[in-house]
């Protein structure tokens, strides 16, 4: 029965911190519910190229976008936008050392996805989400702009066609701050 105590330990310690990270994880990306993504966005970088047919524009070096609470900095943004009556940006997709940034919260990555139709905006790659002194780690990272839920999923193997992005299938890490109390 001894033999089969640290194995029993380590069950009841992985339960925990399952329920822990239940508890604790709703709490990382609310602070970007109700987003507005009907604000303008400003975007500076050291270069700009615009491939009008295609209807995008590709920003590189030092790429810093503002989106009312809402920073991303990052090396390279493509700028996908209709047309039609002026400018209308579609989506944002960032590359290289993405930092998504509100009042309360930082997430890390290697490429970002904003869909600002869906609402959504998609980190992948060795992602980070903190919070204060909570951080959660994983291959990607969903967070919904609408209800303010986000989703971190684990990394294994290369995606096809995408050296260097991971898909699902490995494990998410994390750790949460606890209060302190008087024992």
């Amino acid at each position: 029965m001894t033999g089969m105590r640290p194995a029993l330990i380590l069950a009841i310690a992985s339960a925990a911190t399952a329920g822990l990270v239940a508890i604790a994880a709703p709490a990382l990306g609310q602070a970007l519910r109700g987003h507005d993504s009907n604000a303008p966005v400003d975007v500076d970088a050291d270069r700009i190229e615009v491939q009008d047919r295609a209807d995008r524009a590709i920003f590189s070096g030092n790429v810093k976008v503002r989106q009312a609470g809402l920073t991303l900095d990052a090396a390279r943004l493509t700028v996908a936008y209709a047309s039609n009556d002026g400018i209308q940006v579609q989506r944002l997709d960032a590359a290289g050392g993405v930092v998504v940034r509100s009042a309360s919260e930082t997430a890390r990555g290697d490429f970002a996805i904003y869909d600002l139709n869906a609402r959504r905006i998609t980190m992948l790659g060795g992602v980070m989400l903190t919070q204060g002194q909570s951080t959660i780690r994983g291959g990607r990272l969903v967070i919904d702009l609408t209800t303010g839920r986000s989703v971190v999923d684990g990394a294994a193997a290369p995606s096809p066609g995408a050296p260097g992005v991971s898909s699902g299938g490995g494990r998410v890490s994390g750790r949460f701050t606890v209060p302190k109390r008087n024992n």
